[in-house]
């Protein structure tokens, strides 16, 4: 393996580290040991705008140093590769963009902590789906990180 494999290795396996202890370590802690889940909301809202900045820019990272020593490669498994990190940064950049922009908007209309809302709530039915919608978005990044991962892997592995 060479320095640019590495170094490409190694950013996409920090972000999916990150992600993971972020999805299955931050999120229920805070939910379980905070006082409020008002609390414990703004705590997974922070650590989720950091989750979703660095996948962009590593993403973007990534994307553009795909296009790096692409000669003996095989074109169908780097335009995968391409695909995919296109999908983490895009991911990434919808969950934080529109999603999360969205979540506080609504969290700013219900103007008081969301579990105070009636459950048949209209902004607080949006507010859930709309929840549920980032989960789905992460996790869609996070599947394309890893199988980008072992592409990456592969590659480098193969380019000895």
């Amino acid at each position: 393996m060479n320095l640019l494999s590495d170094f490409r290795i190694l950013l996409l396996g920090l972000w999916l580290g990150a992600a993971c202890f972020f999805s299955f370590a931050v999120a229920p802690s805070a939910f379980g040991v905070l006082p409020s889940r008002e609390l414990a909301g703004l705590v997974v809202n922070r650590t989720l705008a950091i989750v979703n900045y660095s996948g962009l820019i590593v993403g973007l990272i990534l994307l553009a140093s795909s296009y790096a020593k692409r000669r003996d490669v095989d074109k169908i498994k780097l335009w995968i590769e391409q695909g995919l990190l296109v999908l983490l940064t895009a991911a990434c950049a919808f969950g934080q963009f529109v999603i999360a922009a969205r979540l506080s908007d609504l969290r700013g209309r219900i103007g008081r902590p969301i579990d105070e809302a009636a459950a048949d709530d209209p902004l607080r039915v949006a507010f859930n789906d709309l929840h549920g919608y980032s989960v789905t978005i992460l996790m869609t990044a996070m599947i394309a990180a890893v199988i980008a991962f072992f592409l990456i892997v592969r590659r480098a592995r193969n380019t000895k």
